[in-house]
């Protein structure tokens, strides 16, 4: 059954080394949608590691970003994942290791005004190719609809 509350993007396509430097996600348009979660998922890349950080775009090329704080979850073994944590603007560095699954939670109401859009960037920490990639799940929509119109930018 399709759900018209959930919109999903994919945001970064998944690729042998995607976090190899610094990546950025498509930007989202959080315009018509409350809540935005990233999910980042590792599959091969036994020691690389990259810094995750969440950024409020002001428009879609971005022109200006600014980091701000988010809350996120963490899954390095099987299908469970560790408490909600809040990161600061700085982020957080993801562990080393394969199968592994992030979930970056963003509310709409914590961008900053004037700052409608949101992209994920990851830096890598440790060099080693990691296959990866990330979607957005975009939530709580503003008008729910069978075929959400699109927030990629």
């Amino acid at each position: 059954m399709y759900n018209e509350n959930i919109h999903i993007v994919n945001a970064l396509a998944p690729d042998a080394d995607a976090l190899a430097g610094t990546k950025t996600s498509d930007v989202i348009n959080m315009k018509n949608f409350g809540h935005c979660e990233f999910v980042v998922q590792k599959g091969v890349g036994t020691t690389g590691t990259s810094t995750i950080t969440v950024l409020a775009c002001d428009d879609a090329t971005p022109s200006t970003t600014s980091a701000i704080a988010f809350k996120y979850r963490a899954c390095t073994s099987g299908d469970t994942f560790t408490a909600l944590t809040a990161a600061t603007t700085a982020g957080f560095t993801t562990t080393a290791g394969s199968n592994q699954m992030y979930r970056i939670e963003v509310d709409a109401n914590d961008l900053p005004d004037g700052y409608p859009f949101l992209q994920l960037k990851l830096v890598e920490v440790a060099d080693d190719p990691v296959d990866a990639g990330v979607l957005a799940i975009l939530t709580e929509p503003r008008y729910a609809q069978s075929i959400n119109a699109t927030a990629i930018v």
